[in-house]
């Protein structure tokens, strides 16, 4: 039986989000992505990368799982959760613990004060340390608090096995994420996300394979960042790997949503690569 999904980007943007404050201040910048980046509903504004998967299992359930809520979940949530009938959140799985991964956790206050009891939270056991220095008042004596005005966590350990969310099977995909930091990519159904990543490693490659859609951190087109791909690295495991369509996250300033996407089209006629940058909102539809 084949069950229905959707992915929704909340968010295709660096780290630093856009539009950047350093730019919008500087009376000498002509940025113009970040100018107009203000309006709320400019496919130039970029949250936090993440993305929500409402997942429908053959029973009817349908599942809401986000990975990663970095420190723009909170606007993510506010402005495409209730459009995408997004309430209760099943999972959160986190890719790395840097802040644009992480720095959201402590809204899920509002959850398991007012929606559930409690949210799942899928990470590898490097990332909860990580996150028991950030977040320290969620830990009492080495255990996780269920009490108090604070989210309420239950942490699930991952390592790079396969897991199953409802019907749902994820695969990580390991990448390295600047010199010898690995994090987190995903496989689910025929679509890979790896939205942080400046190398993948040889014994990644196979989970590559036959896919439908490869969403891929491409952050800008020059010049190379020691932790993120440029365009060009990006369109090297496109060209490598032939996906069915590809999309862009993880998306500086330096890049116009209109006038990339539009050189990326070309890229259909010439090599036959169906590629275009993600938006914050973008809704795409899987089967699993």
């Amino acid at each position: 039986m084949i069950n229905n999904g959707k992915l929704i980007f909340l968010g295709t943007g660096s780290s630093d989000g856009i539009p950047r404050v350093s730019c919008l201040t500087d009376p000498n910048s002509n940025c113009k992505v970040c100018n107009d980046a203000q309006n709320p509903d400019s496919k130039n504004r970029r949250r936090n990368t993440s993305v929500a998967i409402k997942s429908f299992d053959k029973n009817g359930q349908s599942r809401n799982i986000i990975i990663d809520a970095g420190k723009t979940f909170w606007e993510s949530a506010i402005k495409f959760f209730p459009k995408n009938e997004i309430r209760e959140i099943s999972d959160l799985i986190i890719t790395h613990a840097h802040a644009d991964a992480i720095g959201g956790i402590d809204y899920l206050r509002d959850w398991t004060n007012f929606v559930q009891n409690t949210v799942k939270i899928n990470l590898r056991d490097q990332d909860l340390e990580s996150i028991k220095k950030v977040y320290f008042y969620l830990f009492e004596n080495g255990k996780v608090k269920t009490k108090g005005p604070i989210p309420k966590i239950q942490f699930n350990i991952i390592d790079e096995k396969s897991f199953k969310i409802g019907d749902l099977n994820i695969t990580p995909i390991p990448v390295f994420h600047g010199n010898q930091y690995i994090s987190f990519g995903y496989k689910f159904g025929k679509i890979a996300y790896i939205s942080d990543v400046s190398e993948i490693p040889k014994s990644s490659e196979n989970m590559l394979e036959d896919l439908d859609i490869l969403i891929i951190d491409a952050l800008r087109p020059e010049p190379a960042y020691f932790s993120h791909f440029t365009y060009n690295q990006a369109l090297e495991v496109i060209r490598k790997f032939k996906p069915k369509k590809s999309f862009f996250t993880d998306i500086m300033c330096a890049v116009d949503h209109d006038e990339t996407n539009y050189d990326l089209s070309k890229l259909l006629d010439t090599e036959g690569i169906d590629i275009q940058l993600a938006y914050d909102g973008m809704t795409i539809d899987f089967n699993y």
